[in-house]
């Protein structure tokens, strides 16, 4: 005997004690699949057996039931079960997750049940116990499905038992096996026409047959819909490389040809080039083809008048059809759901009446508008499922996207446009529709656009819960990043009282970490270590760019104002901005910062970037000089001290010289130790100088970009940093901006390692900070995972900034040489994954709070305790 259970489902074992439950249970289900009330009565009194702990027990054991179904997974409740009470309480809990109940009911002989206790000493309790049990259970027996349950098997022998096996199936609305890619079509209302002008635009080939055909094969998966064998196919159609229609229902009513669209609906979904679920109009027709009392109303006396002319088996196959679809889909691993309405994320891929009406009607709240039509709560408006959800139902003139959602109904039969959504291409495409076919009651199409998209309007307000408390990030790169509660406080300080308007917040650059100490004599860091690094991880070819003595800057530009209102929802603040490290303005002046940003889209139009690469807006990574005025706060505060500190400690020494009150020993080791004193605290001055120049105009800064991080579609992380500094260097060179110099080196040749050393020592002795030093790929995996995106190689006299003037004398440089780059390097890495995590939300155009998510998540890491000096 097989039983027969979806693969999400609460299963009660019914039966007295002695019935085999939970040999059965232990059998068929795994051990965490079983929820049996007396393992919950030892878990809360320590004896399995102690019945004053039983009401504890059960509400134990409906938390765990709930938590697993809210977790959608499969639940098996061993307990007797025999009592209504008790079985309501449980199926009041499955309709609470829109799972389906089954009941397994040992109907055992009592003296089988006696004899199985007998021989457990725990069990010594009366006969009368088990004759209650089975009588209690018998009488409800024939009542189960009454009750709730969608699934009822009886077990009557101990044979029935032994010889049971348990096959799982998916629920109707999981088609998770089909994959795509799909091309799924709105509400088509009967507007044949353009149906076929749409998927001829789509690609696919259409021959209608002379005679209807009964295929002898199952539709596609394997898994037919109820009745599906019996519809005939009326058209033969190909779908373009392998591609499947969608429909997300509504195929009829309204437009002047319904029976030829559901003529082309059944032949798709009979022969596998098709799925469809079913829309409000379809389940009237449905009704009404029954012969149940309905509004003959919004389109449906059309859809009768049309159907009329039609064969009686014809009208038999759609009514059998349209009958036989499910209230939704879950397709390609649940990436991707479509149901008429749409669908919130605790329904999706569930089953219950409420399931089934949201599906068709969407989140009603028992009101009409002024047009008499049903207001509906904005349920996108909440969406946080991981789930893309495409939907029709109501009008909209254009579609567009919200919380991972989008409606395709773009009112066609209104004299509006067919509407199609290419996944997962994420592409729209659309007919125009031929003419009127009905009016709405509710104008859309004559509706003024806003200025904002529905996505951007949702995030104009930020959810403080989307960014408090202990995140886990899921990246790309890193898998899960571990925001701590302590760091996503601080980070909250910053960004709700410093940053930039969270819109432009698309990315924040990664920390660096400095190469391997270095034990050449006289200095800390070297090239040699961080070629070395790269070579040990693998990695044969690397890029070195001059490091530049200025500040990190984020520069977004758009194009205009109008795509920075277009594509980041931002208004009245220009044409872009240019951010700091900590997603800070770099600019107080607004006027100098519209300046920079148009002197650098002036660079990319002579440069033909735009159209190029078919962008209207750029994330670029850069170096901005001299040093910003927060930068210059840093050295104030934290490196300057370090230096004043050695500057007083000469002056002192000077004023102790000239009033000496030592021997002549002392005096001269004196006077030898502030001489060489005096010549740092010089060379610690003079470098300090290089970072610093007074700025009265944008012509005293400088631009360096080194990354030309995303554009429309593309995040340019897939290529060589090669490609990055030869597309920036097309529009640099006009004094503000310049190119960053670099060289490719193999760290497998010694003479282009000496020469990359050589150039490093060149600059450095010039005064410049030194060279980072970068795989060729942006992103390189090695046998530990992501290694370090770029190691930064710092020069001697930089280090003095940072160390103090003193820093390189041998006995300060050996215990300089101590320090952990641990923590750095994991620091740099966390932040990296999340930056380009955020990067490509944004380019798959997610809402703004999940872009969000990952530059906070930077921000909070940078209050991580590490050495700043790093």
């Amino acid at each position: 005997m097989t039983l027969t259970l979806p693969k999400l489902s609460l299963v009660l074992l019914i039966g007295p004690s002695g019935s085999g439950k939970s040999t059965f249970g232990r059998k068929h289900f795994l051990p965490t699949e079983v929820v049996s009330s007396d393992s919950c009565r030892g878990v809360v009194s320590d004896d399995e057996n102690a019945q004053d702990a039983t009401e504890d027990a059960f509400d134990l054991l409906h938390f765990i039931v709930r938590t697993r179904l809210r977790r959608g997974k499969l639940t098996v409740v061993d307990a007797t079960n025999v009592q209504e009470g008790a079985r309501r309480s449980l199926l009041r809990i499955a309709d609470e997750f829109h799972v389906p109940a089954a009941a397994i009911v040992f109907d055992l002989p009592e003296s089988v049940c006696h004899r199985r206790n007998a021989d457990r000493p725990d069990r010594q309790f009366g006969p009368h116990v088990i004759k209650n049990q089975l009588k209690d259970m018998r009488r409800a027996y024939g009542r189960l499905e009454r009750e709730g349950f969608k699934y009822v098997f009886g077990l009557r022998s101990e044979a029935d038992v032994e010889e049971a096996a348990i096959e799982r199936v998916p629920l109707w609305p999981d088609r998770s096996e089909l994959t795509g890619p799909f091309d799924i079509v709105g509400d088509v209302h009967g507007c044949a026409d353009e149906l076929f002008e749409l998927l001829d635009k789509l690609g696919y080939k259409i021959e209608e047959l002379a005679e209807p055909r009964v295929l002898d094969t199952e539709p596609v998966g394997g898994r037919p819909f109820v009745g599906m064998h019996t519809v005939p196919v009326y058209y033969d159609v190909v779908p373009p490389e392998g591609r499947m229609l969608a429909f997300v229902g509504d195929l009829v009513d309204r437009g002047p040809d319904s029976p030829r669209v559901l003529k082309l609906a059944m032949s798709m979904v009979r022969s596998g080039a098709a799925v469809a679920v079913p829309g409000n109009h379809d389940v009237k027709l449905i009704r009404h083809l029954r012969g149940r009392p309905v509004s003959i109303s919004h389109g449906l006396q059309e859809t009768i008048d049309q159907l009329a002319k039609q064969p009686e088996e014809f009208v038999a196959n759609a009514l059998r059809f349209l009958d036989s679809l499910v209230s939704h889909a879950v397709l390609d691993g649940g990436k991707l759901v479509i149901a008429h309405a749409g669908l919130k994320a605790e329904m999706q891929g569930r089953a219950s009446g409420r399931v089934k009406e949201f599906c068709l009607y969407g989140d009603t709240t028992g009101e009409t508008d002024e047009f008499g039509l049903p207001i509906r709560y904005p349920w996108a408006s909440d969406y946080r499922g991981s789930a893309m959800v495409v939907y029709g139902h109501t009008p909209v003139p254009e579609a567009e996207w919200l919380n991972g959602t989008i409606n395709i109904d773009t009112g066609c039969v209104f004299g509006g446009k067919l509407t199609a959504l290419r996944y997962p291409e994420r592409e729209v495409v659309s007919v125009p529709a031929r003419q009127m076919y009905a009016a709405s009651k509710r104008p859309f199409l004559e509706t003024a656009p806003p200025d904002l998209s529905a996505q951007q309007v949702v995030d104009d307000v930020l959810d403080l819960e989307d960014v408090s408390g202990k995140r886990l990030i899921a990246t790309r790169l890193k898998h899960v990043v571990t925001i701590r509660e302590e760091n996503a406080t601080a980070a909250l300080e910053t960004i709700s009282r410093f940053a930039v308007n969270p819109k432009w917040l698309v990315y924040l650059p990664p920390t660096m970490s400095p190469s391997e100490t270095s034990h050449r004599d006289g200095y800390l860091e070297y090239p040699e270590e961080a070629i070395a690094y790269y070579r040990d991880n693998g990695v044969e070819t690397v890029v070195c760019e001059e490091k530049h003595m200025g500040s990190r800057a984020v520069v977004i530009l758009c194009r205009d104002e109008e795509v920075a209102r277009q594509r980041f929802g931002v208004l009245g603040e220009g044409m872009g901005t240019v951010i700091t490290r900590t997603g800070r303005r770099f600019f107080e002046d607004a006027l100098v910062e519209q300046e920079l940003l148009g002197r650098v889209a002036q660079g990319i139009s002579s440069a033909g970037l735009w159209e190029e690469l078919e962008t209207d807006w750029m994330v670029l990574d850069a170096e901005l000089m001299p040093w910003s005025a927060k930068a210059r706060e840093l050295l104030r505060t934290q490196y300057a001290p370090v230096g004043a500190a050695a500057i007083h400690a000469h002056r002192a020494a000077t004023a102790l010289l000239e009033a000496p009150r030592l021997d002549d020993q002392e005096l001269g080791e004196l006077r030898g130790r502030n001489a060489a004193r005096a010549g740092l605290a010089e060379a610690y001055v003079e470098g300090y100088r290089r970072y610093c120049w007074p700025v009265n105009s944008l012509d005293d800064y400088r631009l360096a970009p080194f990354h030309l991080l995303a554009t429309e579609g593309a995040v340019h992380t897939d290529k060589p940093h090669t490609w990055h500094m030869e597309m920036l260097g097309r529009f640099c060179g006009d004094g503000l901006l310049f190119a960053t110099p670099y060289r490719v080196v193999q760290t497998g040749d010694p003479d282009e390692v000496a020469a990359a050393v050589a150039w490093w020592e060149e600059l450095t002795g010039k005064g410049g900070e030194g060279m980072v030093v970068k795989p060729l790929d942006f992103i390189v995996t090695g046998a530990r995972g992501l290694i370090q995106p770029a190691v930064k190689c710092r020069g001697r006299e930089y280090l003095r900034i940072i160390y103090g003037p003193e820093y390189s004398i041998p006995e300060n440089l050996q215990r300089l040489r101590k320090r952990g780059l641990g923590v750095k390097r994991s620091l740099a890495l966390r932040e990296f994954a999340l930056g380009v995590e955020g990067l490509e939300r944004f380019v798959r155009r997610e809402p703004l709070r999940r872009v969000h998510e990952c530059a906070f998540g930077v921000l909070a890491l940078e209050s991580e305790p590490v050495d700043p000096r790093l």
